[in-house]
């Protein structure tokens, strides 16, 4: 059921909160923080509560593109991008640029016309690609958010949710060129510098997106690296931007460590072994409560490399994880 948006956000404001911390920095209306290998939630606040989000749509955007074009693609302006509303790179129809460049653009500068641009280049219409942006983001897991443009001006019909917009973040950061773009401070061939000032001010950054409308506030997508660990970091229409998503990181990385639970090629009892590895973001005191459960029921007759047995790890009561006991060289 699509719940309004109007009506959402009266409700969203507090009442889901899990957080009652004093805060330095003024909280969000919505806000999470998630480990991205794992997707482990560090932190939420009415992370289900479907927002606008301004150019942080330019995440999706971004994706779709590189998931289905060439970069190295020549692109014509169309008149339909020229002067489009809000942030723009002053594109002119017929000019000729490539979707690198474009793409540089869109989440370097903000650009609408950028956004528009590759859309159109993409599937012919808005309308067309909206479709393709809800597809990409159903397929990851956002089921709870509504695409209608590339970039993110307000629309009743448009919003999403700080955990949707997270896990599309999570999955855009696996590309190698969408980190190269996101992290770039400086776009020599353009001129164009990020605008995104967590690069600047925040250790082990990577960069993602910022967005502002009135409608949608101030929204940021940060993504930052610390001894090995990965969060994505979602605020929506957050007063104070940076400082918060600065607070919730810092918080995340001194609460919880990625730690290694089992290792690939890793021996258990009976000569067993495992073919992955896999680690959790826990907080010190969860390290206890962290337990493997080995399931190998004696089977005389299994070869070298066949399955002989699971091994399962929880935390407490929840699963975390699974995978097959392998036998090895008797």
């Amino acid at each position: 059921m699509i719940i309004p948006i109007v009506a959402v956000v009266s409700i969203c404001c507090g009442i889901l909160s899990d957080h009652t911390e004093a805060s330095a920095a003024t909280e969000s209306v919505a806000e999470c923080v998630v480990e991205a290998s794992s997707k482990r939630f560090l932190h939420t606040k009415n992370e289900e509560c479907n927002l606008p989000m301004a150019s942080t749509t330019k995440v999706l955007t971004a994706i779709v593109i590189l998931d289905d074009c060439d970069i190295t693609e020549s692109v014509t302006v169309p008149q339909q991008a020229e002067g489009t509303e809000g942030s723009s790179v002053y594109l002119r129809a017929g000019e000729v640029l490539t979707v690198e460049d474009l793409l540089y653009g869109l989440m370097l500068r903000s650009g609408n016309d950028c956004a528009v641009t590759l859309a159109l280049h993409h599937s012919g219409s808005i309308e067309a690609f909206a479709q393709a942006m809800n597809e990409k983001a159903a397929s990851v897991g956002a089921e709870h958010s509504r695409f209608v443009n590339p970039h993110g001006l307000p629309d009743k019909r448009h919003y999403t949710t700080a955990q949707d917009l997270s896990l599309i973040a999570e999955y855009a950061l696996q590309n190698d060129t969408f980190r190269e773009i996101v992290s770039c401070k400086y776009y020599e061939p353009k001129n164009w510098k990020n605008k995104n000032k967590m690069l600047w001010n925040y250790q082990g950054a990577i960069g993602v997106k910022t967005g502002f409308t009135l409608s949608a506030g101030r929204c940021l997508v940060t993504a930052a690296e610390r001894n090995g660990m990965r969060l994505v970091c979602v605020v929506l229409d957050s007063p104070q931007m940076y400082e918060r998503t600065a607070e919730l990181l810092n918080r995340a990385f001194e609460q919880y460590t990625l730690t290694e639970l089992c290792a690939e090629g890793q021996i258990y009892e009976d000569n067993l072994t495992v073919k992955y590895s896999f680690s959790y973001p826990l907080k010190e005191d969860e390290k206890s409560l962290v337990r493997t459960e080995i399931e190998a029921p004696s089977l005389p007759n299994v070869q070298e490399g066949e399955i002989a047995g699971q091994m399962r790890i929880f935390l407490e009561n929840s699963l975390l994880f699974s995978q097959n006991l392998y036998m090895m060289k008797k």
